[in-house]
């Protein structure tokens, strides 16, 4: 049964009818300060470990080769048949998210990915392994289609640039954490190990979500939803949300590849052991996330009322910025290239909250799942669905570091991207006034 036009949310589930206490009670959280950090809290832990799912692989990358036998193009395959059925079963559960309860869909879909995760003590082949990896990218594709329009209904607009950099506070740490898990448990447990930690407690959250009520859609929202950003019809000549989603592609090619490919690029090219070199880009990473993205959404909201395209500024300014220190960091043997590595990382992370922020700010709240669903399937089919795979070519026919000019060039495209993308944002409105078209607050 549809969602009605109320603040309650009818679940289609046997098990979703609640008794008339629960919806008293339920009632009664939203009302309290504490509801919205709660639910942002489990959200951020959950997207935490979906992470931390995903960058194990990378960490025993070199393990799973070992054993099976795989070419760099192989290994580098895993990754993006992960993420083909990731984006594949995104448009499908953006327009059940918007038509039926979010909270239901998200914890179903966590079970399941967590439960595929246990699977990995079975995988004994290569094509067993892919099997696995592209079930867990279904599960997955649940939560992060449909997670950030929860997120969006909880706080107020002015402040969705720094919420939402707490939330995907979970990309950079869970990936770090994956990092350090697989490469400190991988080499003495071996690789499947790991995965079995990561596991567990995707169990106990999505449980925990039963107890969270589901908000309004759009209770903060102060723009119409006009056709043009409530309809799939105005979603495709939208070029607000399409500048946001091309810049994005063009920055997860860049940055999926970089995840999938440094740390065997610190081992094999430039001397380090597999454990040390797992170690040192999970500490950059973990740092240089924590901070980038609670940066980038601290100065996209600081921004707002001069500038209307202020999410799209700090995304591009970063970008671009980021493509001379990432050249220094790749392609120097000296001193300068751990901190360049560093740097460029930063500024590679320091757009998640801006751009994921103008995203939600371009569509209505009743269409917004489905524009996240559509958004996830272009920038991964363009993105890291593609670039793992492709520097795996590279490296297989030149070398791995001459693979590592191809996210130097998608960073500079998305850089361009977003600079154009400026003069389509919508002005929303910050403390009661709305940023007009000149930028000027008015």
């Amino acid at each position: 049964m549809p969602e009605n036009s109320g603040s309650r949310i009818l679940s289609p589930w046997p098990w979703g009818e609640w008794s008339s206490s629960r919806d008293i009670f339920l009632r009664q959280v939203t009302q309290t300060k504490l509801y919205p950090w709660t639910a942002l809290s489990l959200l951020t832990a959950l997207n935490l470990l979906n992470y931390i799912d995903r960058s194990v692989l990378f960490a025993v990358q070199p393990l799973v080769q070992s054993e099976f036998h795989l070419s760099n193009t192989q290994v580098g395959y895993l990754t993006s048949a992960f993420l083909g059925f990731y984006m594949i079963a995104a448009p499908f559960t953006g327009p059940l998210a918007d038509r039926y309860s979010r909270k239901m869909i998200i914890i179903l879909g966590a079970v399941f990915w967590s439960a595929l995760t246990l699977l990995t003590a079975v995988t004994h082949t290569y094509w067993e392994l892919l099997v696995r990896h592209t079930l867990v990218g279904v599960g997955e594709a649940t939560f992060v289609t449909i997670a950030p329009t929860f997120v969006a209904d909880l706080f107020p607009e002015n402040k969705r640039g720094r919420i939402f950099g707490v939330f995907y506070l979970a990309i950079p740490v869970g990936t770090a954490a994956g990092y350090l898990l697989g490469g400190k448990l991988g080499p003495h447990f071996g690789w499947r190990f790991p995965f079995y930690i990561a596991a567990f407690p995707g169990f106990l959250l999505a449980l925990s979500l039963l107890f969270i009520p589901e908000p309004p859609r759009g209770q903060f929202d102060s723009l119409k939803e006009t056709p043009d950003r409530a309809t799939l019809r105005g979603l495709a000549r939208n070029p607000a949300y399409w500048m946001v989603t091309l810049g994005m592609a063009a920055g997860t090619f860049s940055l999926g590849g970089i995840q999938v490919w440094m740390p065997t690029f610190l081992s094999r090219v430039r001397g380090y052991s597999l454990e040390s070199a797992n170690l040192i880009f999970g500490k950059i990473v973990v740092v240089d996330g924590i901070l980038a993205s609670l940066a980038g959404g601290w100065l996209g909201d600081r921004l707002l009322p001069r500038m209307k395209g202020s999410y799209y500024f700090v995304s591009a300014l970063s970008m671009g910025l980021g493509v001379p220190v990432m050249i220094v960091g790749l392609f120097n043997k000296g001193p300068l290239m751990l901190p360049a590595i560093a740097v460029a990382a930063f500024l590679l992370l320091l757009n998640t909250s801006p751009l994921n922020t103008a995203l939600v700010n371009s569509v209505g709240a009743h269409i917004r799942a489905t524009a996240i669903a559509v958004n996830i399937f272009m920038f991964h089919l363009f993105g890291d669905v593609p670039s793992p795979t492709l520097m795996g070519y590279v490296a297989d026919r030149r070398s791995l570091e001459a693979a590592f000019i191809l996210p130097v060039i998608a960073m500079a495209l998305s850089s361009a991207i977003l600079f154009y993308g400026m003069r389509f944002a919508p002005p929303v409105r910050v403390d009661g006034e709305r940023v007009p078209l000149s930028g000027q607050p008015g």
